[in-house]
């Protein structure tokens, strides 16, 4: 599969004559669907929104799983699975080699190599609690997958507000702010009254009783009263890096 920028330098290949036409039109026809027994893959995705199509693992048999990363590898294409369960996971690791399992974000990830690939720097991940540290990664490893430099901040949540405090050089250097918390939900609205970047929130299922499996954080984000913060879905460690991707993609 190919993204812009390989067609960029496919298309400037042709123009030096260094690429025939018949050559071009070739590797450009493998951005078309690729129809499977079991789902639909889009080529198209890198070129047309810079990022590979993204499998989620959840609500698939491990089967379809196996097939789809299966024609992944066969096209070269960069491969991430995310919400993966134990079974499928280790399968996955030992049928593709190539590629990294990680139990603990629920990923299988292969990035494929590309000439002149290049880390977009800026995004710093800040996670309240251990508790929270499977979303947290979750958006690490999709954002690494999306070509994106990641540093971690974790367990700085407000119960030691010290902790965060300790970080705020990393913080304040950022382009774009994921911060991961459950319970109320409080640090994003601090770490979005000390950065002038911006911030996305990321509300965990973690939290006792009235906690409500990610609700009352959600809320608590949602009604935060600093500037600049955005909030994605529970849970949503994917999202968060899809819109971190966005932002420093677009800066670039």
């Amino acid at each position: 599969m190919l993204d812009r920028q390989e067609i960029a330098r496919l298309l400037r290949a042709v123009k030096a004559g260094k690429v025939p036409v018949a050559g071009a039109v070739e590797r450009l026809s493998s951005l078309d669907t690729a129809r499977l027994s079991s789902a639909r893959i889009d080529h198209q995705r890198p070129s047309r929104r810079g990022i590979p199509e993204v499998v989620l693992g959840e609500g698939k048999t491990t089967d379809q799983i196996v097939e789809i990363v299966a024609h992944l590898f066969e096209k070269e294409a960069t491969v991430l699975v995310t919400r993966l369960g134990p079974e499928a996971g280790e399968i996955l690791a030992e049928r593709f080699t190539r590629g990294r399992y990680d139990p603990l974000s629920r990923t299988f990830s292969w990035l494929a190599p590309r000439p002149g690939r290049r880390k977009i720097k800026g995004l710093v991940i800040v996670s309240a609690g251990t508790a929270d540290s499977p979303v947290a990664e979750e958006a690490a490893v999709t954002a690494s997958v999306f070509s994106l430099e990641v540093e971690r901040v974790y367990d700085v949540g407000i119960a030691g507000l010290h902790r965060l405090l300790d970080e705020l050089e990393i913080l304040r250097r950022a382009r774009v702010v994921i911060v991961v918390a459950g319970m109320e939900g409080a640090l994003p609205s601090v770490v979005a009254g000390l950065v002038d970047a911006p911030v996305i929130g990321v509300p965990t299922s973690v939290g006792y009783g009235v906690a409500q499996g990610g609700m009352t954080a959600l809320m608590g984000m949602l009604t935060s009263c600093a500037e600049g913060l955005t909030v994605v879905n529970i849970d949503n460690g994917f999202g968060a890096a899809c819109a971190a991707r966005a932002i420093l993609g677009r800066k670039r």
